[in-house]
């Protein structure tokens, strides 16, 4: 018996608002999604627009390509050209690409361009395959956002726009991919009954530059009786003697785990100790054997934390959006 090939029935179609999770999965998985590139305000900029498309491939109900196509009116565009990374070298990118370049000729647009770094050789090679030939211009820019900062446009002034995404685990994935850091003594404890002070200065410490406010409007016994809480665990990451980071596992609800805090302090950020930490986390996690292992991210966190999860096997299932008085602004987040 012979497995279905999962190019069975690929057809390209235009974006719908379901295909969210999946199309932003898609680019997490290729690494397309930056500090600069929120997915939410890139996808609703396209939607709205009359002069441009996007366009996924699917397979038995799978997307597993994508392509946005748009024109001012005298040159075509392409971007986030995306393809399964189980699927390469299948002819999904040629499809997507022909499929952009009839989506410009319907249209009257007479020239197709788009923006490919030196550095990225596949790309590079592959368009040059195609017949595209190299523009011999320069490209002026100019950052108009605070690199890391959160999207403000639409932002009234001291409102902050926050999309979350609350993502699941409904197995175990391995963690030997994540071996222990080298040339570091560390250790990683279980903090038993916390003292409040020293909980707070962790949270400061590893949230501020994200935004971190929650916990800060808590008082002293709301605080207690969430962290010091059977069913709630603190872990803290020590690394040549200095605390580096930690972790919070909250089990009170039945047959879950949700990883409600994680996070490194400034100084040991690129140091190789995120992934091994994560690793670790979820490991603990499981051994209470859940049915599922929960996490939530938001576009205030460092912009490498959705890829990271996803990475290790979580998988998106809701995401929101609000507007939030920015702490920092009202004072719940006190300058230095």
């Amino acid at each position: 018996m012979s497995l279905a090939d999962p190019l069975d029935g690929f057809t390209v179609r235009p974006y719908q608002e379901k295909d969210f999770d999946a199309v932003v999965g898609l680019w997490t998985a290729r690494g397309m999604v930056t500090w600069y590139n929120d997915p939410r305000r890139d996808i609703d900029l396209w939607v709205a627009s009359e002069n441009a498309e996007i366009l996924v491939g699917e397979s038995a109900g799978r997307i597993i390509a994508t392509l946005c196509v748009g024109h001012d009116g005298h040159r075509g565009y392409f971007y986030y050209l995306a393809t399964d990374p189980d699927l390469q070298r299948r002819g999904l990118g040629r499809r997507m690409v022909a499929e952009g370049e009839h989506w410009l000729k319907e249209r009257k647009v007479p020239k197709v361009q788009l923006f490919v770094r030196p550095t990225n050789e596949q790309a590079n090679g592959f368009y040059e395959h195609l017949g595209y030939e190299i523009n011999p211009c320069k490209i002026w820019q100019r950052w108009l956002i605070e690199r890391g900062a959160p999207p403000a446009e639409g932002d009234a002034k001291g409102k902050l726009e926050v999309t979350i995404t609350f993502m699941e685990m409904t197995e175990r994935h391995a963690s030997g991919l994540h071996p222990h850091p080298s040339g570091q003594s560390y250790a990683l404890l279980r903090a038993e009954r916390m003292p409040l002070s020293f909980y707070r200065y962790l949270y400061d410490a590893v949230g501020r530059e994200w935004v971190w406010y929650e916990r800060r409007l808590l008082s002293d016994e709301e605080l207690a009786a969430v962290i010091h809480h059977e069913a709630v665990e603190v872990y803290v990451l020590y690394v040549d003697g200095s605390p580096a980071g930690f972790f919070e596992l909250d089990g009170r609800k039945p047959g879950i785990v949700n990883l409600s805090l994680f996070g490194l302090m400034p100084d040991f950020v690129g140091r190789g100790l995120g992934a091994w930490l994560l690793a670790s986390a979820l490991d603990l996690a499981w051994d209470k054997l859940p049915q599922s292992v929960t996490v939530d991210t938001c576009t205030l966190d460092h912009p490498k934390a959705l890829p990271l999860y996803q990475r290790m096997g979580f998988v998106p299932v809701l995401r929101k959006t609000k507007v939030i008085e920015d702490p920092r602004e009202t004072g719940v987040i006190p300058p230095r």
